[in-house]
Order: C-alpha cells, then sequence, then structure tokens
C-alpha cells in the first residue's frame, strides 16, 4: 500500500511540474521566446492556426482531474493506475524536457523527446484498454477522454514536430514539392486515425484529429492543394468518425 500511495503523489507531483513547466516558458518566456514564436519561424505545411493550440488547456484540465483521481483512496489498488503511474511520469518527463530542447533550438533532442512521449502515451493508452474493455463511468471520463485527448494531439505534434526538424537540417523532399508531402501526411494520419476509430470507437480522439486538420486547412487556405488536402481528410475522419461509433469490435 505504501508503494502505492507514493505512486499516486509522484504523478501528481509530474502533473503539477509538466503543467507549470508549460506555463513559465511562455510567461517568462524561456530563453526570451514563446513556443509558438519558435514554430512561426517555420514556413510548414503542417502546422495548425494559432488558435488550434489552446486544446492543450483542455489536456491539461483533463490531466490535473486525471492525478486527483488516481489519488483517491480508492484507486490506489486500482490494477490499470499501477500498471500506467511511472509509465506517465516518464512521459511528463518527456514533455517537460521537449519544452527545454524547443526553447533553446535543440531541434534534434525534440524529436527524441517527442518520440518518447508518444510512444509513452500509446503505451499507457493500451494499457488502459480504451474501446475494448470496460470501466466504472468516472474512470472513463477522468483517465481514458483525457490520455485520447493527449494522445491525439501528439500525434499529430509529432508529425508536424518531424517536419519541422526536416525543415532544420535543409531536407527537400528529394525534390517532390512541400505540397505533396503536405498530403502524404495527412494520408498517414488519416490512416492512423481511422485504425484508431475502428478498433477503438474512440470518438475523443478523431475530434481532435479533426480540430487540428481544420486548423490547418484554415491556416493554410492560400495554398490550394493543402486546403483541399486538409478538408478532404477531416471529412474523412468525420466519416471514420461516425463508423467507429458504429462499429463494434470484437472482444
Amino acid at each position: 500500500m505504501q508503494k502505492d500511495t507514493v505512486r499516486q503523489v509522484v504523478v501528481i507531483v509530474a502533473v503539477v511540474v509538466t503543467i507549470v513547466v508549460n506555463t513559465l516558458a511562455n510567461v517568462l518566456p524561456l530563453n526570451g521566446q514563446t513556443t509558438g514564436e519558435i514554430s512561426d519561424r517555420f514556413d510548414i505545411y503542417f502546422v495548425p492556426a494559432g488558435y488550434v493550440f489552446s486544446i492543450w488547456g483542455l489536456i491539461y484540465l483533463g490531466l490535473a482531474a486525471f492525478a486527483v483521481f488516481q489519488a483517491l483512496p480508492s484507486q490506489r489498488e486500482n490494477p490499470r493506475l499501477r500498471r500506467t503511474g511511472y509509465l506517465f511520469v516518464l512521459s511528463c518527463i518527456a514533455n517537460s524536457a521537449w519544452i527545454f530542447f524547443w526553447h533553446y533550438e535543440l531541434f534534434p533532442l525534440t524529436v527524441v523527446a517527442m518520440l518518447v512521449l508518444l510512444v509513452t502515451l500509446i503505451a499507457i493508452y493500451l494499457m488502459l484498454g480504451t474501446g475494448r474493455t470496460s470501466a466504472p463511468p468516472l474512470e472513463r471520463w477522468l483517465v481514458r477522454v483525457p490520455f485520447s485527448l493527449y494522445l491525439g494531439w501528439i500525434t499529430v505534434a509529432t508529425i508536424a514536430n518531424v517536419t519541422q526538424f526536416l525543415a532544420y537540417i535543409g531536407w527537400h523532399g528529394w525534390g517532390l514539392s512541400e505540397e505533396f508531402w503536405a498530403v502524404v501526411m495527412f494520408a498517414v494520419a488519416t490512416v492512423v486515425a481511422g485504425a484508431v476509430s475502428l478498433m477503438r470507437r474512440d470518438i475523443a480522439y478523431m475530434l481532435v484529429i479533426i480540430w487540428a486538420f481544420i486548423g490547418i486547412a484554415l491556416k493554410h487556405a492560400a495554398v490550394p492543394l493543402v486546403a483541399a488536402a486538409a478538408w478532404v481528410a477531416t471529412g474523412a475522419n468525420a466519416a471514420l468518425l461516425v463508423v467507429g461509433a458504429l462499429h463494434r469490435p470484437r472482444r
């Protein structure tokens, strides 16, 4: 029981530190520049309009709710929270590390931190059994939904981060246009999201993908191919969301 209590406390500390680091990074700002200012220096097509990043507020609100929920005495021996507790702490470390790497322009390391964050969130998502196993209502809303939102956003953020890194090192896309590669990325993201929708029926995850794609379409409305690809991907993901909601995967 003592080990479980320690885990619960460590998870709370990890959430608080992550939120504080991300907040101060833009309030100070860290290294004299905000996260968005650095992002705007890269002229790439897979970054959405600025308002889309407001989703971080919802994600951190969800993670704060998760931290409180997992700290309840009734959840101390919850097997799913036991399995994922320290893995979540690792994701928080990767999140905070990414902020420092990004603000100090250590762009190769941002990709490493982002991939660690993505992999840990995928592992947590699978361990929680979202869309495959049942869970009490409170656990669904305060654990599964926050991680679905988080994973959905990091899915998009990982593609954007890798694209920004490639721009940083001067990769020219093997002679193919940036618009072409944007279309490819939309297709890849839609395939991944479609698989999640069909196998997990995860509405929260899909809504985040759709939210991001709409933001990309609006930001790059002046680039017809990119905007069209973004709107097509948005429609495809909306259709996949409906199909996934109606589909009953075998358990």
